[in-house]
């Protein structure tokens, strides 16, 4: 049997093919990309020591390939087998969000690489939301929309069958996984023809845009791909130049020194032509759906930190959060991956006091990245997509966590216990580097 590909470079092929695709359908994605481009260019040259601590990192070398993509998939088959799609590629179901609250009609999740080691080959991650039915009011409605789902399948048997031969066999050959890539990715193309009548798209707009949006198509188009820019404030302040038109803010924290969680921006989304099936003829339509991001990723918090944050985000005063890394690293409200220095190497270390260590110059702390998503900024950047009379109310609903992961057919991992394992891994090999052993603190 020929050997198979690695799950990293499955996955770095159908990030590639993928933004190839939606450049194709979306030229404004390519000025996003080039804009997006050149201010990291920018900033990488007016700083030398952000240059290596980057690439000290393994931060620099992902920067260029880094996108995520957001998906909304309409029923639990379909967020079952997305899953088991992504799985081929190594990426995992991270976190809970639910967004209806924000009054959006869905729940979700972010697939993506887990191991350190996986996210710096590529970090490529996927938004995927799935419509929850039991929120459209109109009880017929909400039946047909239902049936409308039923008929359709958004995967090609071949996707099938290679998702398959991944899970009996443990992994894909090379010609294999080049097949599945390109099966897969007919999953996410846009396609201009819609699947219901102009009276239905009209009453599953009135219920909600991106109610629309997930029903009235055969498939779960990709909805955006996002690069990751060093300076988000000047990608917002450059996309006019460029003929593109941004949202009116930024979502998430304010400009800091330093950078935590994530920061979005996106231009406004697209009126595209659809046509709607009526009888033997075709009834030319617009649709709003698609749209171009960029984010800025920061430094993950810990919990303690997180709270701090939404406190601060609630008050819309953020002065109580520092924005220093080792008063967050010392305030435990942050996480951070550690490291030994060459001094540190060199040198006998004659505690295992990590304060001391770093004071030293034997330890170096790297704030780890966020490799996560924000509901209250996911939710922003729905809603401003969505057109002016998206509504603000919201669904007044509790959390259906239980009912998301029985869809998807297994749990989503919690965020803070990965960024947890990866900070305690990293402080006890560090330790293990300079002939000390400690036990890391629970």
């Amino acid at each position: 049997m020929s050997a198979f590909v690695h799950s990293d470079e499955i996955r770095s092929r159908f990030s590639a093919a993928l933004s190839a695709m939606y450049r194709a359908e979306v030229p404004q994605y390519g000025e996003l990309l080039s804009l997006v481009a050149d201010i990291n260019a920018r900033v990488l040259e007016a700083d030398p020591a952000g240059v290596n601590r980057l690439a000290n990192s393994g931060e620099l070398s992902r920067l260029s390939e880094e996108r995520h993509g957001a998906i909304r998939v309409g029923t639990a088959d379909e967020l079952a087998m997305i899953g088991r799609a992504f799985a081929v590629m190594g990426m995992t179901p991270v976190s809970y969000y639910n967004l209806a609250p924000a009054g959006v009609p869905v729940h979700s999740t972010a697939f993506r690489p887990v191991d350190p080691g996986a996210l710096a080959r590529n970090p490529f991650r996927v938004f995927c939301s799935l419509l929850r039915l039991e929120l459209i009011e109109d009880a017929a409605l909400r039946e047909e929309a239902a049936q409308t789902l039923a008929r359709r399948d958004i995967f090609t048997a071949g996707a099938r069958e290679l998702i398959a031969t991944a899970e009996t066999n443990g992994g894909l050959n090379a010609d294999q996984a080049d097949r599945f890539v390109a099966e897969l990715l007919e999953t996410f193309r846009w396609h201009a023809e819609a699947t219901v009548s102009a009276d239905t798209y009209a009453r599953l707009v009135a219920a909600h845009r991106l109610i629309a949006d997930v029903v009235s198509f055969k498939g779960p188009h990709i909805n955006h791909l996002t690069p990751r820019t060093l300076d988000i404030d000047a990608a917002q302040a450059a996309m006019p130049e460029r003929g593109i038109t941004p949202k009116e803010t930024i979502e998430g924290p304010p400009a800091r020194a330093c950078p935590i969680l994530l920061r979005q921006t996106s231009f406004k989304a697209l009126e595209e032509a659809i046509a709607f099936p009526s009888g033997e003829d075709a009834v030319a339509g617009v649709h709003t759906a698609r749209f171009g991001e960029i984010e800025q990723r920061g430094c993950a918090l810990t919990p303690t930190g997180r709270a701090l944050y939404d406190e601060a985000l609630a008050k819309k005063d953020f002065s109580a959060l520092p924005d220093d890394w080792e008063a967050l690293r010392r305030g435990g409200l942050a996480w951070f991956r550690y490291r030994p220095t060459l001094k540190g190497l060199a040198e006998r270390a004659e505690t295992d006091d990590l304060d001391a260590l770093i004071a030293q110059g034997a330890v170096m702390a790297e704030p780890i990245t966020y490799e996560d998503f924000l509901p209250v900024s996911a939710a922003g950047i729905f809603q401003s997509n969505l057109g002016a009379e998206a509504r603000a109310a919201a669904y007044a609903v509790d959390p259906a966590k239980a009912e998301f992961e029985q869809a998807l057919g297994r749990p989503v991992l919690d965020e803070m216990a990965l960024y947890q394992a990866e900070q305690d891994a990293s402080l006890t090999e560090t330790l293990t580097a300079l002939g000390l052993s400690r036990s890391v603190p629970a």
